[in-house]
């Protein structure tokens, strides 16, 4: 795990102050599930008859709700909530078969807990899709809590949802760092006055993400371990 300069020179952020809870997106952050959701939106313009997009299109909002990727169709509800159901439909009809864990995930997890540290899902999925997930994977009991994108009325990269979830928790921010794969995760997390640690086992090079000035680059799900204070791995 290695921290950014400008991460390091943050006063807000002091390098003494142990981490205590971790905060994680879940597509392609916990799960591998980034060609599922390419797929569903590509298979949602094709059942409406419209324009198809390419894969980097629909890349560059994963970490936002479903009605962001989609408000280019927002001017009319009835459709936008129509592509909303395809989507959905597609997605859960094939969720099973083509989502993973990323090897290392669950590991580093639990050796987060068993080291005391809290934890936490905020996710830009709704409830059912976020547990859906979690539960294949074997990681819905390691989330003390969820905040989703159906329970907050500002989504990522707002930062209510991050807030959400320290008030939930009652956790400090000087000691939370928030890990997820996309700019928007990034940009979440700093507004709401954590650490933020950029995944890069997901989609995005660090290059799509340096503007976004994480205080952690992850290189593997392993690293994770470097959030466990001296003394206190087991």
């Amino acid at each position: 795990m290695r921290r950014t300069r400008a991460g390091a020179d943050r006063a807000t952020f002091p390098p003494m102050t142990p981490v205590r809870t971790v905060l994680f997106d879940l597509d392609g952050t916990l799960i591998d599930s980034v060609r599922l959701i390419l797929d569903s939106y590509h298979h949602t313009l094709a059942a409406h008859g419209l324009t198809p997009r390419t894969d980097e299109h629909w890349l560059r909002g994963v970490g936002t709700p479903l009605s962001v990727q989609l408000a280019e169709w927002g001017h009319d509800p009835a459709a936008l909530n129509a592509m909303i159901a395809t989507y959905r439909e597609y997605n859960l009809a094939n969720h099973d078969q083509m989502v993973t864990v990323y090897p290392g995930v669950v590991a580093a997890v639990e050796a987060l807990r068993a080291a005391g540290l809290g934890t936490g899902l905020v996710t830009s999925k709704n409830r059912h899709g976020a547990l859906r997930g979690l539960t294949l994977v074997k990681l819905e009991r390691m989330m003390d809590v969820l905040v989703c994108a159906d329970e907050v009325t500002n989504p990522k990269p707002h930062p209510e949802p991050v807030e959400k979830a320290l008030a939930l928790l009652g956790a400090d921010p000087r000691a939370t760092v928030y890990v997820g794969d996309s700019i928007h995760d990034m940009v979440s997390g700093r507004a709401a006055g954590v650490r933020t640690a950029a995944a890069l086992w997901g989609p995005f090079a660090r290059e799509h993400l340096e503007d976004a000035t994480p205080d952690y680059w992850l290189e593997t799900p392993g690293d994770l371990l470097g959030f466990i204070p001296s003394g206190e791995s087991s």
